[in-house]
């Protein structure tokens, strides 16, 4: 291949349309002010990564226990919610990519409050994130070196990432591609040795066979209401897949990238959540108590006889909240970003680097997340718990956010006349589909003890948001009036 440095630059005008060539195809920051400086490998990663997170290996343990071998069609009908989100998503992100994403679309299709709301929302779901990553990630590696205490760890992985992060968005998308491919390659291995000892192909297991998926109690031992439990824990093991319509405002060609990533979420979800629970489930009795305590993964490998288990689960586990760490810190920068562009946060977030890099935004959530922490240490239990539970419901409303924003967003395309070149399937029924099923979740929780106190406080929260989206509002249409008067 020539490049284009040896290539003999031409005459004329000529010479402009090459040099506006040369210049659309090097990493140019983007519209936006950010740098269009992902590769399409880091996205594609991108878009598996943010489906396998520590949930998986360690959580879904708690939802076997829950709701037995019937785990799996909570898995699958979660499954089904996100994978009809991320499509609903992706029609609006292929049609404008943007690193707001879901907020700017509620921006636009519903109303300044709400692109404001799920924001902010959003926002701090992952500045949450950031110190729970953080310690679940030094509380491995302080149980390997235990003279290092676990704040130490904790600061130390956080400072590295939010430097890695200040950098570059390339940096991000290495870091995330190789954290996704150690996860992918997990699962695989898992997989493959699950379907081995199923078969009776490892010599040294103590499981085969699938006799688990009926043998303690039937596949439906606790009945559906312990399944309806798990559905609503299990939802939340997806809230991540979104990112990618993030990051990929941050490369070229982000429409393809995004299509890309959409519609291979079927496969992704069908794959490394169906096939590898259907191992553990097979494998290992539902109501064994080793599935909550150690973990599922932890369990199974133990059982198939392969050596050093908990130390591979462990640093699987620690690449898997690494990984969830570092996303955290480039998505809450990345939507507190794109709310200071359209005034919706402090100036400050929407200055860049040289590397096109949002740096304050990074310094800002990294400092939220700090604070935090900080209020885990000095502030009472409660403080910190009601601070969790805040967040709990906050992935519903991101859906169902979007599924309002596409259902009244497709409705303005097409007054418009626009093609419509990605679509949601079976539009408008499937959109209603989404938006009762997320209402009646919504509803369920809020008449569940063990969900209650989480609907409550992210509702609070929520209104008091909407409040100031409201006010805001109302100062930027006070301002304009003023500007007209004066002009």
């Amino acid at each position: 291949m020539v490049s284009f440095y040896e290539k003999e630059i031409p005459d004329g005008p000529d010479a402009i349309a090459f040099l506006a060539k040369v210049v659309s195809m090097s990493s140019t920051p983007s519209s936006n002010g950010l740098e269009q400086g992902l590769k399409p490998r880091h996205v594609t990663m991108l878009s598996i990564a943010g489906v396998i997170g520590a949930g998986l290996f360690v959580g879904s343990g708690h939802a076997i226990a829950a709701a037995g071998p019937a785990v799996l069609l909570a898995y699958a009908a979660a499954g089904t919610l996100v994978v009809l989100v991320m499509r609903m998503l992706g029609e609006m992100a292929v049609a404008s990519p943007d690193t707001g994403s879901f907020s700017t679309y509620a921006d636009r299709a519903i109303g300044h409050w709400a692109g404001f709301t799920i924001g902010w929302l959003y926002w701090w779901f992952w500045v949450l994130v950031i110190p729970l990553e953080a310690n679940a990630a030094a509380t491995i590696l302080h149980a390997w070196f235990p003279d290092v205490g676990i704040w130490a760890f904790a600061l130390v992985i956080t400072l590295l990432l939010t430097v890695t992060n200040l950098f570059s968005v390339k940096n991000y998308g290495e870091f995330e591609f190789w954290f996704a491919l150690v996860k992918v390659l997990a699962i695989i291995g898992f997989i493959g040795l699950g379907l081995a000892a199923i078969f009776g192909y490892l010599p040294n297991s103590q499981v085969s066979g699938v006799s688990h998926l009926f043998d303690s109690g039937g596949f439906l031992p606790n009945g559906m209401g312990a399944v309806l439990g798990a559905i609503l824990t299990t939802m939340f093991s997806f809230m991540g897949t979104e990112i990618v319509t993030i990051a990929a405002a941050e490369s070229k060609d982000p429409g393809k990238q995004i299509s890309k990533a959409t519609n291979s979420v079927i496969w992704r979800i069908g794959l490394f959540y169906l096939v590898s629970i259907f191992i553990v489930v097979a494998l290992v009795p539902w109501n064994d108590p080793m599935l909550a305590n150690l973990g599922s993964y932890q369990t199974v490998l133990e059982r198939m006889g392969i050596p050093n288990a908990k130390m591979i689960v462990d640093i699987v586990v620690l690449v898997a909240v690494t990984s969830c760490l570092n996303s955290a810190l480039y998505t809450s920068s990345r939507m507190l970003f794109s709310l200071g562009k359209r005034g919706d946060a402090p100036a400050m977030s929407t200055r860049t680097n040289k590397s096109g890099t949002p740096y304050w935004a990074v310094m800002l959530s990294t400092g939220a997340a700090f604070l935090c922490t900080f209020a885990n240490y000095v502030a009472p239990a409660a403080v910190f718990e009601f601070l969790l539970a805040s967040s709990g419901a906050i992935a519903l409303l991101v859906y169902l956010v979007i599924a309002f924003s596409q259902l009244r967003m497709r409705k303005q395309r097409m007054a418009r006349g626009e093609k419509i070149d990605f679509s949601m399937w079976l539009f408008p029924g499937l959109t209603y589909a989404v938006i009762i099923f997320i209402v009646a979740a919504l509803t369920i929780m809020l008449f569940q003890e063990a969900h209650r106190v989480e609907i409550l406080a992210t509702g609070l929260l929520s209104l008091m948001v909407v409040a100031t989206g409201l006010l805001v509002s109302r100062r930027r249409k006070q301002e304009k009036r003023g500007a007209v008067v004066l002009n």
